[in-house]
């Protein structure tokens, strides 16, 4: 499903409405009765019921008087809370006030937190959340930050029109206070800001309505934006042919592991073979070839000398770029330690690596101290798979700056890199090095456990070998992974194991597949 910035949605109503020529009142009592058949779907029939429907300023509020009238209409007890002059109120928006008006429906001006005391939230069935739309760029404030906490204590169901009001459209962040909705009714294109954290918990259910927009007019505007669902990333699925064999899926070199940290060496092949690619080789130390061969039977080992810990250290670069001949990809990182003889290497690998490198764990934390090496010369694809506090270290930043600015962290860092960027965790991110962007739909709490990272870049790293580009087998990985952990989650919410998920994906890759086979 696309998703559309602010801008992007601004210039796909300007188009359908200056240049289709579709009266923007038409959209707007489109979004208003939409909006309302959702509230009696979800919440009931509201006849004889309290209902308040607080508006602002703009086409929001416009909306909100549309819903008014429609609920009005079936019944309900309606009450709408203007919080700006109705002498201010212009164009489509005025329209609709006029007509409220002219049906007597009780409206309540709000000019000073005071009148606030005023209504009885209490009484009410169901608030309407008008106050802002997807413009809003500044802090709340005021007898609107008010109106926002008094909202939030009704106790009630509060439906959001486009967007809960004090979020950020384009980030999800919240803008000093906001909403939060048990139902928000988004118009047109749904909006980055409605899937990332925090913005994506205050949303609520969340439904997608045609306003009356034709398909043309969204499709003429490039969005960059995308979320990830089974529908949207099935193209990118791996095909096979009736005389496949395991040198026609590609064979990935994994470069990981060290005393103490086999498993993660383990459990990227594991996610590498599950995903369907033909060969992996795991290039380990010597010291714990035989733990990789013993827990790892689908997987050829070749051992180098390596260091004191077991990890493959800067004495091993020539074997190693010997040994990526007829490779197609690279997994550097998981459980590698951060040796200084282990660093000189992944610096050298990053450099000169000509195979598209997926880059996790220890790798990304050596990368992390020499910051002016991350930039990616164009030589092959570098893909990044950090969690926030790594994201941290590679940006300088804190680990709660990083959350409280994925989106935002997340972009700047890959445009600037020439890199493509997973940044993990709830709603993981995926931007490429133009700038688009990518949010997953799939994944649980449950996946908060070790080596599910591992895992991730094993399947990234096994999709890129069978022939599909950088941003599509992130994509899919990303999706693939959360799916996985989400069958699991079926059974049981946590206490499933990095391995399990691993094990899960041949299944949930078929289930892909079927819906493939429909497109």
């Amino acid at each position: 499903m696309k998703l559309a910035y602010a801008a992007e949605m601004q210039e796909i109503d300007r188009t359908a409405i200056e240049d289709i020529g579709i009266p923007g009142v038409v959209l707007m009592e489109n979004a208003g009765r939409l909006t309302a058949d959702y509230l009696v779907d979800y919440f009931g029939n509201p006849q004889g019921e309290k209902v308040y429907v607080f508006t602002g300023p703009g086409n929001n509020g416009g909306d909100g008087f549309v819903i008014a009238r429609h609920l009005e209409q079936m019944g309900a007890q309606v009450v709408v809370c203007l919080l700006v002059d109705p002498v201010s109120i212009k164009g489509d928006a005025a329209i609709n006030l006029s007509i409220l008006k002219k049906l007597a429906v009780p409206l309540h001006l709000i000019r000073e937190e005071e009148d606030l005391q005023e209504i009885d939230i209490t009484s009410a069935f169901v608030i309407v959340d008008a106050l802002f739309g997807t413009g809003l760029k500044r802090a709340v404030k005021d007898r609107f930050a008010h109106t926002v906490q008094l909202i939030n204590s009704a106790g009630c169901p509060v439906v959001a029109v486009d967007i809960p009001s004090g979020l950020d459209s384009d980030t999800g962040k919240i803008l000093g206070v906001a909403v939060k909705a048990d139902l928000t009714v988004t118009y047109g294109v749904a909006k980055p800001g409605q899937f990332v954290l925090p913005g994506r918990d205050m949303v609520g259910f969340l439904e997608r309505v045609d306003i009356g927009i034709p398909g043309p007019v969204v499709e003429q505007v490039d969005l960059k934006s995308t979320l990830l669902e089974m529908q949207s990333v099935a193209s990118f699925l791996p095909s096979r042919v009736s005389n496949s064999h395991k040198g026609s899926h590609g064979h990935l070199l994994i470069a990981a592991g060290s005393l103490g940290k086999t498993g993660a060496a383990v459990l990227c092949g594991r996610g590498a073979l599950r995903v369907g690619a033909g060969l992996v080789s795991c290039c380990v130390g010597e010291k714990i070839n035989t733990i990789i061969e013993s827990a790892l039977y689908e997987a050829m080992t070749i051992p180098l000398a390596g260091g004191e810990d077991g990890s493959l250290s800067i004495n091993d670069f020539n074997n190693l770029m010997a040994v990526m001949e007829k490779k197609q990809a690279m997994v550097l990182g998981p459980g590698l330690g951060v040796a200084d003889e282990t660093a000189g290497l992944v610096e050298r690998l990053y450099e000169q690596c000509s195979l598209p490198l997926v880059v996790d764990a220890d790798a990304l934390n050596i990368l992390a101290s020499k910051p002016n090496l991350l930039k990616n010369s164009g030589k092959a694809a570098r893909v990044l798979t950090p969690h926030p506090g790594e994201m941290a270290r590679l940006t300088g930043k804190t680990s709660s700056f990083v959350q409280e600015n994925r989106l935002e962290v997340a972009l700047d860092f890959a445009v600037k890199n020439n890199v493509y960027l997973v940044l993990k965790g709830a709603g993981t991110l995926v931007i490429s090095p133009q700038g688009h962007l990518a949010i997953n739909s799939s994944g649980n709490p449950g996946m908060a456990a070790g080596g599910m990272g591992d895992v991730l870049s094993g399947i990234i790293g096994g999709l890129i070998v069978q022939g599909i580009g950088p941003w599509q087998a992130c994509c899919l990985g990303v999706f693939l992974h959360g799916l996985a952990a989400d069958r699991l989650a079926q059974k049981v919410p946590q206490g499933y194991l990095a391995a399990e998920v691993a094990d899960k994906l041949p299944s949930v890759m078929a289930e892909i597949g079927k819906q493939k086979k429909l497109q």
